[in-house]
């Protein structure tokens, strides 16, 4: 083959990788989200995740986990765009320290603690002092000391004057939606758990008074280490508007202090 025809072969050769080049760097690149959200929004978050995917197209990624374990991830530097708390004195405090944007922290549910038991044990369980009971032999809760909703728990018992009686009979989950699952599978016989994630877990439950406790109230706030602070900005929007307060409350969520 002769020399003049070897630039134009290699022209058409090369020419398909050249427009598939400017065709990638044209197209519109989705963005992805990391978020940290608390056990307890298990089921609400994955409805307000899909809504705000459809409108926006950025992708959500949600790890979940107990709120203090979480934050503990946060101080050690793990990635997270968003963080959704079962507390909002937890994410103040992260903005006081200066891993949350201070102006993006929101308010955006109050949690709800129910008494749930499994029907087909034969309990009926409709006060918080029948934990007493000798047939209620192991009472699930989460971790107080790293979350939120077994705090108020231990709260709702101390408040009944039932703790030192039956803490003997106390089981801890790692997070509110561990505590759910030993009432499932049987390995406690009750629980003190988040009306958001047991009146999706089949078990059985009546609500406890809010004066047992203080507020579950809970709140966001996007990492000052955030690469994609924008979206995250636009994520918490969506989760404070009245689309997700729709969702929030069917699930069983309360408005935020702040809206109350």
């Amino acid at each position: 083959m002769s020399r003049f025809f070897r630039p134009a072969l290699f022209f058409i050769a090369v020419l398909p990788a050249l427009l598939c080049a400017d065709h990638a760097h044209g197209a519109t690149v989705k963005k992805t989200l990391t978020v940290a959200a608390a056990s307890d929004m298990t089921y609400a978050l994955k409805e307000i995740v899909a809504g705000f995917e459809r409108e926006t197209g950025t992708n959500v990624v949600v790890s979940y986990g107990s709120t203090g374990i979480l934050a503990t991830q946060i101080r050690n530097g793990a990635p997270f765009d968003v963080y959704l708390a079962a507390d909002a004195s937890v994410v103040r405090a992260l903005a006081a320290d200066g891993f949350i944007v201070p102006d993006t922290v929101a308010p955006y549910a109050t949690g709800v603690i129910v008494l749930a038991g499994r029907s087909e044990l034969g309990l009926r369980l409709e006060s918080i002092k029948d934990l007493q009971r000798p047939d209620v032999r192991l009472v699930a809760i989460a971790n107080p000391g790293h979350a939120p909703y077994g705090r108020a728990a231990k709260e709702a018992l101390v408040s009944a004057g039932i703790w030192d009686a039956i803490e003997h009979k106390i089981v801890f989950g790692e997070n509110i939606a561990q505590a759910v699952k030993f009432v499932q599978s049987g390995d406690a016989d009750a629980g003190i758990v988040a009306l958001s994630v047991a009146q999706q877990s089949g078990i059985t439950f009546v609500r406890i008074g809010g004066n047992a406790h203080r507020p579950i109230e809970q709140a966001a706030g996007v990492l000052k280490a955030s690469k994609e602070q924008a979206a995250a900005v636009e994520f918490i929007k969506y989760l404070s508007g009245p689309r997700s307060a729709a969702i929030l409350k069917r699930y069983g969520f309360g408005e935020p202090v702040s809206r109350k």
